[in-house]
């Protein structure tokens, strides 16, 4: 096996986007103005969830009354007019992707939802980088089940195995490790990932800026090295 990759697959949330904040600010104010009750476990418990299963935990755990389309809606409306008033990209984040996309096909496997996806490349300009994306909201199981990854390597037409996925959440890297691919860890300070998380990743870097091919080779490298033991 060659130790360089034949594609890369990217998050969004906490790898391009500084929005998981934003995703908890927009859900809590749904909660509060439909009478809901937050609970403190569950800004980490919705981490990773795909939109159908955080809409159903907000009705079931949180207490909104509202079927979970609706909350599903609402909170996207929320997010997304934030967004467009100004878009948290993390430092270095479009330039790191270029020179990623400069290597090697890219995909993007991400639980936010299909309308806030598409904002976030066309905004950036990164739709003519990204060769393909899916939301988990596309597939039956969110993070940390390996559906959205392995749909990813799909649609970018290679292996899982001859795959790099860039994560930072605990449930994002057991998904894009379930799913077979050599993993890059980029924990968010605000959302700490888990250590049983984190050791199943190849490389550990600070912050997308540092996510460079030379990074995702050794990630390569590192997972290849260890199956071989």
């Amino acid at each position: 096996m060659t130790q360089s990759p034949d594609a890369v697959v990217l998050d969004l949330d906490g790898v391009l986007v500084d929005s998981e904040e934003a995703w908890d600010g927009a859900r809590r104010e749904l909660v509060a103005e439909r009478g809901g009750r937050w609970k403190d476990e569950a800004t980490h418990e919705m981490l990773g969830m795909s939109s159908p299963e955080w809409s159903r935990y907000v009705r079931d755990e949180l207490g909104v009354e509202m079927d979970p389309e609706d909350i599903n809606a609402a909170v996207v409306e929320k997010l997304v007019a934030g967004y467009r008033r100004g878009l948290p990209l993390l430092p270095g984040a479009v330039e790191a992707v270029r020179a990623l996309g400069a290597r090697w096909p890219l995909g993007l496997a991400s639980s936010s939802n299909v309308p806030v996806i598409a904002l976030v490349l066309e905004e950036t300009g990164l739709d003519g980088v990204i060769r393909a994306w899916v939301s988990s909201e596309q597939v039956a199981r969110g993070k940390p089940a390996p559906d959205v990854y392995l749909d990813a390597a799909r649609r970018l037409g290679v292996d899982p195995a001859r795959c790099v996925a860039v994560e930072d959440s605990s449930n994002g890297l057991r998904s894009a490790a379930a799913a077979g691919m050599a993993v890059v860890a980029v924990p968010m300070r605000a959302f700490p990932s888990a250590p049983d998380a984190l050791a199943l990743a190849a490389v550990e870097v600070d912050g997308i800026a540092n996510v460079t091919p030379e990074v995702v080779e050794r990630a390569f490298a590192a997972r290849a090295a260890g199956r071989a033991r």
